[in-house]
């Protein structure tokens, strides 16, 4: 009894509950991590301990995935930044705040003064929080005064809100909500593993099948998620665009669309009828080698479902057409018009935290606050009048990420600030990246870590933590939710914003970057979008700390938002959608007798992006400690390679060296590669870097490649 006793007061002694949110997937569960201080082991040298459970909301329902479990690892890890650096002599070293700023501010107005302002580039994150990413747009175009800002969302929705845009007028990521799924009859979904990218999503799905609901998955690889489907197309990798056009024409042929839909509510479906009129059923079951059999099942079982739902992710979007295909996939929401109802609707799996927020508010190249355009002279003028500036005083439109990086090796650009992204992993092509960001007169990286990218850098500054930082993300469905810090902020590090807005008075701009909390920056946020397709204005803290979230566009303080689009109008002018009768003549790579195995790439469960924040945590770690490449075992046996065995793979831009593993699940002539590692084991070494005409896409799912058995000289 006495030993029980001393066992209760020394175990606990002090314990701690913070209520947060996910900092990953663009599900944003909701989080409540108890922490606990025991002295059991060390009197002198407490131990704190933590524990996260899922919070009940409306997008998760209180569920978790491994990744959410764990993720206040990364938080607590000891190689966090604490202090600012910066090089001399070749070593970054601690530096303090005021040093840097000075620094910085000292060298932007040199480099503005020697090539102009469109020497600095500014490259931002889709995890960053609608207010940072907001004050990143208005900090590159007004303290800076540069075209040129992009980030690293380019590399995951792009293809899917241009094509979203350009078919229904604007772009949402999910046109229904998460409690639509269930209720839809047949769901397709075109290039996603969501069991592994966003698995706490899975049970919606499993909820659908339970009901009877057929699941049509279109992937080279058996995934988890394949697992669960009715219909498996294992899809050659880069023929989705042409996949998307014969289950169309099928459907066409057999009357199975909607003509009073089609007549009220499109525009274009004549045109359409005339694309895919001389598409060869049995020539595409040959091109994407699947049976022409099953495209016809798949055509048949969506487009008689009384209900249905279409999902896109990377693996369509991440291709030289995935514009173009994406709204083939959109062709078929229309023909059979499956949208604007209850079960019904169109999704496009967004990859990072805040991937829908993040491109909605200024941080891409073509866009201002509000999802206004940088060439649309009226969202010029109202932008202005919100910064206070002169509309004329406002850059024009920029490029894309990768073309920013193009840009740098031809050093039209000789300035970079990073913030929130590791480019030197997440691009395409990196021997090119690399050696553009080594000639930059001045690299700044904003991060947790000492990144790949922040290792190159001449100034590292270090930022808050997902516990740390208030601020809105929106998910997946369109749904903004608040985030509050949980815990001080730690060391000397800042919030990205509070960054921002000292380098921006370092500069001179006195005015418009004197915010004192994120809600500040979130209320100027509010009015820049107030009247654009993405408003916000009817958002308010106060009513996100009490409603769960709430969708946009939600236009006044009195207005619910609005979950489900287009149930009565599409956002172009006259109210219709568009079908696209576009032609695709994208090129990808093909196979070669040089290059005779196609590779794709992706995300596993365990980690996220390029692994930054993931590979901090120990659990993690240990579930995937290093890169791998999946082969079919009859290719590997063709190259005399074994279970586990290192192999250099090479594509025309570059090679890596990387561990195998025989996986039965793929395709033949394909190899699947994670996206997470950087350096020697960097799928991104070898990716081609062509881009998508529409949209800056980079071609990451098609790469033709050749392997060999790595000698000892690359290990």
């Amino acid at each position: 009894m006495k030993r029980s006793l001393i066992r209760m007061t020394t175990v606990k002694e002090a314990e701690l509950m913070m209520h947060t949110q996910c900092p990953f997937c663009s599900v944003q569960c909701k989080i409540t991590l108890h922490s606990s201080e025991s002295t059991t082991l060390h009197p002198t040298l407490p131990l704190m301990t933590y524990q996260a459970e899922g919070t009940p909301n409306a997008a998760s329902q209180g569920r978790l995935c491994i990744k959410g479990m764990n993720a206040h690892q990364h938080v607590f890890n000891r190689e966090r930044l604490k202090y600012p650096l910066i090089r001399r002599q070749g070593e970054l070293v601690r530096a303090s705040w005021q040093e840097v700023n000075d620094y910085i501010a000292n060298r932007l107005q040199q480099s503005i003064q020697q090539s102009g302002r469109d020497a600095i580039g500014i490259y931002g994150g889709g995890s960053l929080t609608n207010e940072t990413a907001y004050l990143l747009g208005k900090f590159a175009r007004v303290a800076i005064g540069t075209k040129y800002i992009d980030y690293n969302g380019r590399f995951c929705m792009s293809a899917a809100a241009s094509a979203g845009s350009k078919t229904f007028g604007i772009d949402r990521g999910l046109t229904c909500q998460l409690s639509d799924i269930p209720l839809a009859k047949c769901i397709i979904l075109a290039g996603t593993n969501i069991a592994e990218c966003q698995p706490t999503l899975m049970p919606y799905f499993n909820q659908a099948k339970e009901n009877g609901a057929q699941i049509i998955v279109i992937d080279p690889r058996v995934t988890a998620t394949a697992t669960i489907a009715d219909i498996h197309l294992q899809i050659r990798p880069g023929t989705d665009a042409l996949l998307a056009n014969t289950m169309l024409k099928i459907m066409l042929e057999q009357d199975w669309i909607d003509h009073e839909f089609i007549k009220k509510r499109t525009n274009g479906y004549e045109e359409l009828a005339e694309l895919v009129r001389d598409i060869d059923i049995e020539q595409t079951a040959s091109i994407c080698d699947v049976p022409a059999a099953f495209i016809y099942q798949a055509a048949q079982v969506y487009a008689q479902a009384s209900t249905g739902i279409i999902f896109t992710a990377r693996g369509v979007e991440q291709q030289t057409d995935g514009h173009l295909a994406v709204r083939y996939f959109l062709n078929l929401v229309l023909a059979t018009g499956k949208i604007g109802k209850p079960g019904c609707g169109y999704g496009a799996v967004t990859g990072q935290g805040n991937g829908q927020g993040g491109r909605e508010h200024g941080q891409k190249a073509d866009q201002l606050p509000g999802y206004r355009s940088i060439e649309n002279p009226a969202d010029r003028a109202y932008i202005s009048s919100v910064w206070n500036i002169d509309p004329e005083d406002l850059p024009d439109k920029g490029v894309s990420a990768y073309e920013m990086m193009e840009l740098i090796d031809q050093q039209q650009i000789t300035t970079l600030f990073v913030m929130g992204s590791n480019p030197v992993v997440s691009n395409p092509n990196i021997p090119l990246v690399r050696a553009g960001l080594e000639k930059l007169d001045l690299l700044i990286v904003a991060d947790l870590f000492l990144s790949e990218t922040a290792q190159l850098a001449d100034i590292v500054l270090p930022v808050t933590a997902y516990l740390e930082n208030t601020g809105t993300l929106t998910n997946l469905e369109g749904r903004v939710l608040l985030r509050e810090a949980a815990r001080p902020i730690p060391y000397e590090s800042k919030h990205d914003w509070q960054i921002l807005c000292e380098l921006a008075r370092a500069l001179g701009q006195h005015t418009g970057f004197d915010f004192a909390q994120a809600e500040d920056i979130f209320n100027e946020l509010r009015l820049a979008s107030r009247g654009g397709l993405a408003d916000y204005y009817g958002i308010t803290y106060d009513r996100l700390r009490t409603e769960e979230g709430i969708y946009w566009p939600c236009p006044s303080l009195d207005h619910s938002g609005v979950p489900t689009m287009f149930a009565d109008s599409f956002a172009h002018p006259d109210g219709r959608a568009v079908f696209t009768s576009i032609a695709n003549v994208a090129t990808k790579d093909t196979i070669s007798s040089d290059y005779p195995l196609l590779m794709t790439n992706g995300r596993v469960l365990a980690h996220y992006l390029t692994g930054v924040q993931t590979r901090r945590s120990a659990t993690l770690t240990a579930r995937e400690p290093e890169n791998f490449m999946e082969i079919h075992s009859q290719t590997a046996k063709r190259y005399h390679i074994k279970d586990n065995d290192w192999v250099e793979v090479s594509s025309a831009r570059g090679s890596f060296t990387i561990r195998c593993r025989i996986k039965n699940h793929i395709r033949e002539d394909t190899l699947f590669v994670p996206m997470h590692w950087g350096g020697a084991q960097n799928v991104n070494q070898a990716t081609d870097p062509t881009l998508d005409a529409y949209c800056k896409m980079p071609g990451f799912k098609v790469s033709a490649v050749c392997i060999r058995p790595a000698s000892l000289r690359y290990l």
